[in-house]
């Protein structure tokens, strides 16, 4: 991903912000339990598939520029916003992910990561103790790309998607830095 650059959203970059929000597939759901103190959970396929899209966001980007509570990363490919990121120090001590989101042609190449690592380096730089993030249950690939970057399902909301009833479960994602974490 040598071509792909990183960008600290600017106000020439405002009109692209919402560019990488493309739709992405439903092939399942994570089906969480909690027994011991730790949240495990069992996937479950979807016979039929399909793809959805989140609206763009209608938000004043200028909120996230030059701020030290918070932040927008575009990834560029060239002149073509194809990624981006969008972090807040939460109360927690945490950075809070509101948005990540690639490109439908450019996903499985590393851009996600690469926005990870740079939200990873920012939280850090903050002096907070991890990234943590919310995902829909019945979004299955994002889940499987949290797991698989270091994150752990910490907890379930079924009340917050209450005015919204195609979504069962709100699930919430943590990547601790530290060890010594009392964390699954």
């Amino acid at each position: 991903m040598s071509r792909i650059q990183l960008n600290v959203l600017n106000e020439s970059l405002i009109n692209q912000v919402n560019d990488a929000n493309d739709p992405f597939p439903i092939i399942g759901r994570i089906i969480p339990s909690y027994m011991n103190g730790e949240w495990t959970y069992v996937e479950e396929l979807y016979d039929n598939r399909k793809e959805i899209s989140f609206p763009d966001d209608q938000i004043d980007w200028r909120h996230y520029m030059e701020r030290d509570n918070r932040v927008v990363y575009l990834a560029m490919d060239n002149d073509e916003c194809v990624g981006q990121i969008r972090l807040v120090k939460d109360w927690n001590r945490f950075a809070y992910i509101e948005n990540i989101a690639v490109k439908m042609t450019y996903r499985k190449q590393g851009i996600g990561r690469m926005l990870l690592e740079k939200a990873e380096r920012w939280a850090k730089e903050k002096e907070l103790i991890g990234l943590s993030l919310e995902a829909q249950n019945d979004n299955l690939i994002a889940c499987r790309f949290y797991r698989k970057e270091g994150f752990h399902l910490g907890g379930v909301d079924t009340m917050k998607q209450h005015a919204n009833p195609q979504i069962d479960l709100t699930l919430y994602w943590y990547k601790i830095f530290e060890e010594g974490g009392n964390h699954k």
